[in-house]
């Protein structure tokens, strides 16, 4: 049996992230062994009218507190939290941090071993501009057509590099003997170990597009692109009873598709005729038969309902 590493144990997170990105970072976080708590306002996280199982996915093993930032006993709550914190996650535009005097400078004034991950839309003065997961998307060319993306990208990736940039604050001070204020706090000792300031990271979610929007334009996945539907062995086709996902890519697994379609082997999956030929191929087959030419064959193929 293995066990998933715990990279941030001992490491205690504030959080005051809201909606997707940031509980999703804290989730990653807290799989990862942080001590996870999460103040939210009063009228509570929006996630729960989008949904209920979302957000108790997402604040599984997390403790969650009501505070209300904007009065004085909220913020001498936080205050105090903050005192004994490795890493605070926000995902407020700068502006509204300043009011609620949890800017970056007053903060590192204040706590000087404390870091902070910012979770914003845009990088630098387009932190300011609202937007969300579709406006970051399409600022990429991730959103084609009239239809909506399959899931929310940009919250999802943005989340993955808030943890990122959580792992790589711990790194630095432990690397510089940083004692994490979970144990400092075991140990009823203040933690005087702490030799490296605290780090701030900015995380774009408009920035997590544009990472997931690179294959794109490197020229992998538009529509006359062979990852984007060039390739005959490498797309979704319609079947007797459903679908068919296709990733015969490779120069041998095309060729072994080919074989199983009963094409010519030298014909050349970029081209109409082999499009055409599997297309035909694959609307007299039903699902059950095309897994089982998959796993006798060795080719990338995963069937999908109608």
């Amino acid at each position: 049996m293995t066990t998933t590493p715990q990279p941030l144990a001992g490491i205690r997170i504030l959080s005051l992230a809201l909606n997707l990105p940031g509980p999703a970072a804290l989730m990653r976080c807290r799989a990862l062994g942080a001590d996870c708590l999460k103040f939210e306002p009063p009228a509570g996280d929006p996630m729960v009218h989008y949904s209920q199982a979302a957000y108790a996915d997402l604040h599984r093993g997390v403790s969650v507190r009501t505070v209300d930032l904007k009065s004085a006993a909220g913020q001498a709550e936080i205050q105090a939290e903050l005192a004994r914190t490795d890493v605070l996650i926000t995902s407020f535009r700068p502006s509204a941090l300043s009011k609620l005097g949890l800017g970056w400078d007053a903060l590192h004034a204040a706590y000087p071993y404390l870091s902070q991950v910012a979770i914003v839309g845009g990088a630098g003065a387009a932190a300011e501009t609202p937007g969300h997961d579709l406006t970051y998307q399409a600022e990429h060319g991730l959103v084609t057509g009239l239809n909506l993306p399959p899931t929310l990208f940009a919250d999802m990736g943005g989340a993955l590099m808030a943890t990122q940039a959580v792992l790589q604050a711990v790194s630095a001070q432990r690397r510089e003997g940083h004692v994490p204020a979970a144990a400092a706090q075991a140990e009823a000792e203040a933690p005087t170990g702490k030799t490296q300031p605290g780090q701030y990271f900015e995380v774009a979610l408009a920035d997590a597009a544009a990472f997931l929007a690179l294959p794109r334009r490197w020229g992998l996945t538009r529509p006359q692109d062979a990852i984007g539907g060039a390739h005959a062995g490498y797309q979704v086709y319609a079947c007797r009873d459903g679908r068919i996902a296709v990733a015969a890519l490779e120069p041998h697994f095309a060729r072994r598709l080919m074989e199983a379609a009963d094409l010519r082997a030298d014909l050349d999956p970029i081209s109409p005729e082999a499009r055409q030929r599997l297309n035909a191929f694959f609307a007299a087959h039903s699902t059950d038969e095309l897994d089982a030419i998959a796993a006798s064959r060795d080719i990338p193929m995963h069937s999908l309902a109608a």
